[in-house]
């Protein structure tokens, strides 16, 4: 061990420490944790970025069918379960009283602790809420039972600066912010700043715009995605995003179909496509990234490919898993766009 990891780890004993794997609902709520175990002071340990060696790790301990950020997930526990007294895993059920998250989101602290790794305690508190609002003080009581948290007024405020703080994370996502360039500005208390940058960027735009459809710890992990939205940034296109779209929006896109998806994730991106598809002009093309495995993404992929059909808005599935190659995804990125553009200029000739 060397004398900086011997640093590291008398600091993670000065207090209790809880880890959060940097995968799955941390791109949604991870200011909301973080916020309140801080406040509650308890140090938050996060895994390290996505990367190979996280990836094979989870590969190794998940069963052979699990999808990629399944696996991912379980690289991650691997990566923090030496450095933290507890690890968190909240089993996420619902937070609309209406859609329920994949089966997998439900049974992932199972999955987890029956891993075959030791493990530190798990806090596996549920969240259930007909809305996020109402349910977020029943989930947090859990959590502070788990930990032996004393619950009064310190308690109570915690509980209410993390819900503004995932307030504000979630008004930076909707100006155009990526969520981890969101958590730094969060972190760095420039919010106002840095909505005023992303709100630039987003008028800015690029010479074609695209949806850039899926699920947030598909999309924003840059390792997972070989970093697809920068991709698509470096190629003068403008990316937009499932978190770009207000709740009011998406809140009338489910009234658009006679049936609505079951779960949450899906159901944010079928609503995201439609409110993108409604006009004709808005975005150039749809991209849907989907991991290879996922049951419900299967019926949201062809969902997405038969509106943009409708709309005659040209349409690219990405599926991604642990054998993709960045060469494979860029090639079919410069494939698409350069068709994107091709089209563009010939309806830019007809109506001239």
């Amino acid at each position: 061990m060397t004398a900086e990891d011997s640093r590291r780890q008398g600091e993670w004993k000065l207090s209790r420490s809880v880890g959060i794997p940097r995968a799955l609902s941390f791109y949604s709520y991870y200011p909301l944790w973080k916020t309140y175990f801080e406040s509650m002071g308890i140090n938050v340990v996060l895994s390290r970025p996505t990367n190979r060696e996280i990836l094979e790790w989870g590969i190794r301990e998940t069963v052979t069918d699990a999808c990629i950020p399944i696996k991912i997930f379980h690289g991650h526990v691997i990566d923090l379960k030496d450095r933290v007294d507890y690890l968190f895993i909240p089993r996420m059920v619902t937070v609309d009283g209406q859609a329920t998250f994949c089966p997998k989101f439900l049974g992932l602290p199972d999955m987890v602790r029956f891993s075959g790794e030791k493990l530190p305690p798990v806090i596996d508190s549920p969240v259930q809420a007909n809305r996020f609002s109402r349910g977020i003080f029943a989930f947090f009581r859990d959590v502070a039972r788990q930990l032996r948290l004393v619950r009064g007024y310190r308690w109570a405020a915690a509980v209410v600066q993390a819900c503004r703080k995932q307030r504000l994370y979630q008004q930076l996502l909707l100006k155009g912010q990526l969520p981890l360039q969101a958590m730094r500005c969060l972190e760095q208390k420039a919010q106002a700043d840095c909505g005023k940058r992303a709100a630039a960027v987003s008028r800015s735009g690029g010479s074609l715009k695209v949806a850039l459809l899926g699920y947030p710890y598909v999309l924003y992990d840059p390792f997972i995605s070989a970093n697809l939205y920068q991709r698509l940034s470096d190629m003068d296109v403008e990316p937009l995003t499932p978190e770009q779209v207000s709740p009011r929006e998406m809140h009338r896109q489910s009234k658009v179909l006679p049936q609505n998806f079951f779960w949450h994730y899906s159901n944010r991106a079928s609503w995201s496509s439609l409110h993108y598809l409604e006009h004709a002009g808005r975005v150039d093309g749809v991209i849907h990234v989907t991991a290879f495995g996922c049951g419900p993404d299967a019926m949201v992929d062809k969902f997405v490919e038969l509106e943009s059909k409708k709309k005659r808005v040209p349409f690219l599935t990405l599926t991604i898993d642990e054998h993709t190659g960045e060469g494979g995804i860029q090639t079919r990125l410069e494939a698409f766009v350069d068709m994107l553009r091709a089209k563009k200029e010939r309806e830019g000739k007809g109506a001239g």
